[in-house]
């Protein structure tokens, strides 16, 4: 469906890179006309230049409200609206076990994986409350659904991203907004630095490695027409890790039990 996304206009904050990259790219594929938005200011200015006319970059922090507003007032000016918000932009806490955390990390992660989505859901709701609706999708990790030791940090704000987004969801149904999650699992990105093989082989139910271009494709569901009776919905993309361990830990879990 290369043209369902013909004539909106998209905002994707972390879009010079990995997920946020593959949006913006699967976004124009469908015919939307993009605004990158990142503090990475030469990956931005090369990704739409890479791109063509119809992707633009605007630098943006996500935790200056001020910034975030520019940013829609931007995309409208340049591109005439703003149909689509993808709150993308997020950054990982540190590898620590909680009784050796000292948080001091801790302000820095909030703002931009917490209140960034809320800035950038507000800021565009705002527009699209008078401009007969649209599509805001939040990006939060199965990290914000699976507890888990380490990252306590980031676990936590993106458990705030699903919460957020489900409620900001009813909140702003009446005006014919949508607003939905999405969670990617094990996606290969620059804040992926751990082993992702032997991480998958113990978490994730599907063999295939995930790509930034599956969750790109549900990002461009949840932004189409045919998402028009989806709201409020947290969309794990994520090899069936939020479901539940893969069939050989039950099998190694068995195999214990026997011997014992």
């Amino acid at each position: 469906m290369a043209d369902e996304l013909t004539g909106k206009v998209a905002v994707v904050t972390g879009g010079a890179s990995g997920i946020g990259r593959a949006c913006v790219e699967r976004f124009l594929e469908a015919g939307a006309r993009v605004v990158i938005a990142d503090i990475d200011i030469d990956a931005g200015r090369q990704a739409a230049a890479d791109l063509g006319d119809s992707a633009a970059f605007q630098s943006t922090d996500v935790t200056d409200a001020d910034q975030v507003q520019a940013l829609v007032d931007f995309a409208v000016g340049h591109f005439g609206g703003l149909h689509i918000m993808s709150n993308n932009a997020g950054v990982a806490s540190s590898m620590t076990r909680f009784l050796h955390d000292d948080l001091s990390d801790f302000h820095r992660v909030v703002d931009i994986n917490v209140l960034g989505v809320l800035h950038g859901a507000q800021r565009a709701a705002r527009h699209m409350k008078e401009h007969g609706g649209g599509s805001i999708i939040n990006t939060s990790s199965t990290a914000g659904i699976n507890a888990g030791a380490g990252l306590i940090t980031y676990r936590a704000t993106k458990a705030a991203v699903i919460h957020a987004s489900k409620s900001i969801a009813l909140d702003v149904a009446q005006y014919g907004i949508r607003v939905n999650c999405i969670v990617p699992g094990q996606i290969k990105t620059a804040m992926t630095t751990y082993g992702m093989d032997s991480v998958m082989k113990f978490t994730q139910p599907l063999p295939r490695p995930g790509q930034a271009e599956d969750v790109a494709d549900a990002a461009v569901f949840l932004a189409s027409d045919r998402a028009a009776q989806v709201t409020g919905i947290v969309l794990p993309v994520d090899g069936g890790t939020t479901a539940g361990p893969p069939a050989s830990q039950l099998k190694l879990m068995l195999g214990a039990a026997t011997e014992r």
